[in-house]
């Protein structure tokens, strides 16, 4: 028998490993998808893409979640192990499929203006409501950018990146060892990335957001490796569960595991919007296209807070008194910073940004619990604000002028008297958002401050309180501002929205209510996924 002979018997002797294609399903059906939508993209003609991208996308996200639902109460491995599915995997899973499907909804309604700007004069191109740049490779301004945008040229490979980007947070928060968790992180972040720089109106702030979010991202998901490097070098293994073991039985130096736990979590607070790893936020937030933002800000903050409980409650419970402090003081800083800096604002997209990084500061109060009871409040505040997000996105996307959306705070004034209905649900949004009883914020908050005081984290349920006594502030001001006061001469528009838009505003605004009214079916559900497998 020669050599090569030998090899092809040794490995045909070996046991493939097993794997369970129906653990995976709705991972599968969302990169299939993804991999069909960037064929419609090479060959089917530029007249039926949106069309096909959007059917293939919403059909695709509703199949995933419907799997999701057929795998509850699972708790099982898969892939040699490198992926888990249990309880708060596939509640995350499906926090995320169901801001994925309203996050399409609004960019679908981008792709049907555009298709119906292309059958009117080209004069009236410039007046459609789509957020995405003709032509991204063209340098704003140039003779290039216009020709594409007189000719209806079409940003479709969006719905193609924004599946390989759910993709990514499907896997990511059920990832059972950090080599898988870092592929994850990596195949959600470049999407979006590019994402970022596809706005149709102001170019230039948009592919500045692109290039900060790139950069920083960059920086971030370095610290994150070389905090695998060094938990390896401790454990001898990237697997969390064995990872836990060696921490326990104190197998190497408490340093290098610490050290490694920091600098894993540097990774993961960056993705999260933690203080002070939130610089990107404003920018990003402000710069991206609209829709790509509601996407970003609720969807990878579910995908990321996943996988931070995951490495602290799977892989590093036994230095909880070691990381537990530092969370604390994360926490405290960023409900601080966030609701501090979001009083300062006049920019309603910024102004959220920083809400988004006090909400941050809240879920972390949750986390920094240590209880299962920390666990399930976390997993029912990050479906609440995902839900939330998406809503008061979309109606921002509705607020126009000639340039575009109109983001600067004086100019919606009146909002609400001229569209009761839309000023309304704009005004639910944002007091959810603060906390306000009989919304699902409330329940939110009251859930991880109650989490949080049975952990022994009372001194930071205190701050929670105070902070959202300032944030109440300037939810308030733009609540007053709609409606107490006039509008101004040259008062934005108010876009008449598609079934599309006006679908995922009215399923958040329900949600938001009927969350605050009766969430006790919900927070059932959340507590008896708050179990890792080990």
């Amino acid at each position: 028998m020669n050599p090569s002979e030998g090899i092809a018997v040794l490995a045909a002797s070996i046991p493939a490993p097993a794997i369970d294609y129906g653990l995976i399903a709705p991972i599968l059906i969302v990169f299939a998808a993804a991999v069909v939508g960037v064929l419609i993209e090479s060959f089917v003609p530029a007249s039926a893409r949106y069309l096909a991208h959007v059917v293939l996308t919403t059909v695709a996200l509703v199949a995933a979640f419907v799997a999701v639902v057929t795998l509850v109460g699972t708790r099982a491995t898969t892939l040699s192990g490198s992926v888990v599915i249990d309880g708060p995997a596939l509640f995350l899973q499906g926090s995320v499929l169901i801001v994925a499907v309203l996050s399409v909804a609004l960019v679908a309604e981008r792709g049907i203006e555009q298709v119906h700007a292309q059958s009117v004069s080209r004069a009236a191109v410039g007046a459609h409501l789509d957020a995405f740049a003709p032509q991204a490779s063209a340098i704003p301004g140039t003779a290039a950018e216009r020709q594409a945008l007189a000719a209806g040229g079409a940003r479709t490979e969006v719905f193609p990146l924004l599946l390989f980007a759910v993709g990514g947070m499907l896997v990511f928060p059920a990832s059972n060892d950090l080599l898988t968790m870092f592929v994850a992180l990596e195949v959600l972040s470049l999407p979006l990335y590019l994402l970022c720089g596809l706005a149709r109106r102001r170019r230039l702030l948009s592919q500045e957001a692109a290039l900060k979010y790139f950069l920083l991202g960059a920086f971030s998901s370095a610290f994150f490796l070389y905090g695998v490097a060094m938990l390896y070098g401790y454990a001898g293994t990237v697997d969390l569960g064995e990872i836990a073991v060696a921490i326990d039985a104190g197998a190497g130096s408490e340093t290098t595991a610490l050290v490694g736990v920091g600098l894993l979590a540097v990774g993961l607070l960056f993705k999260i919007g933690a203080v002070p790893f939130h610089s990107w936020t404003p920018d990003v937030y402000q710069g991206a296209p609209t829709p790509v933002t509601a996407f970003m800000a609720a969807a990878t903050k579910i995908a990321a807070f996943g996988a931070l409980l995951r490495v602290l409650y799977v892989a590093v419970p036994g230095s909880a008194d070691q990381w537990r402090p530092i969370l604390w003081a994360v926490a405290i800083a960023t409900m601080v910073v966030g609701a501090v800096l979001a009083v300062t604002q006049n920019d309603i997209k910024r102004m959220l940004a920083y809400s988004a990084i006090s909400h941050t500061g809240f879920v972390l109060t949750g986390v920094v619990a240590g209880t299962a009871s920390g666990i399930s409040s976390t997993l029912f505040y990050l479906l609440v604000y995902g839900i939330g997000t998406v809503g008061v996105f979309a109606v921002v996307t509705l607020v126009r002028d000639p340039d575009g959306e109109t983001w600067e705070l004086s100019r919606w004034a009146g909002v609400g008297r001229r569209s009761p209905l839309l000023g309304g649900a704009f005004a639910l949004f944002l007091l959810s958002l603060a906390g306000i009883p009989l919304t699902s914020g409330f329940i939110a908050k009251f859930a991880v401050f109650g989490a949080a005081i049975e952990g022994g984290a009372a001194p930071l349920v205190i701050v929670g309180v105070l902070v959202s006594a300032v944030a109440a502030y300037f939810y308030v001001r733009v609540i007053m501002l709609m409606f107490f006061t006039d509008p101004t001469d040259d008062a934005p528009r108010l876009a008449t929205s598609t079934v599309a838009t006006s679908a995922a505003i009215a399923f958040a605004a329900v949600a938001t209510v009927l969350l605050g009214i009766l969430p006790q079916p919900v927070l059932d559900l959340a507590e008896r996924a708050a179990v890792f497998v080990l």
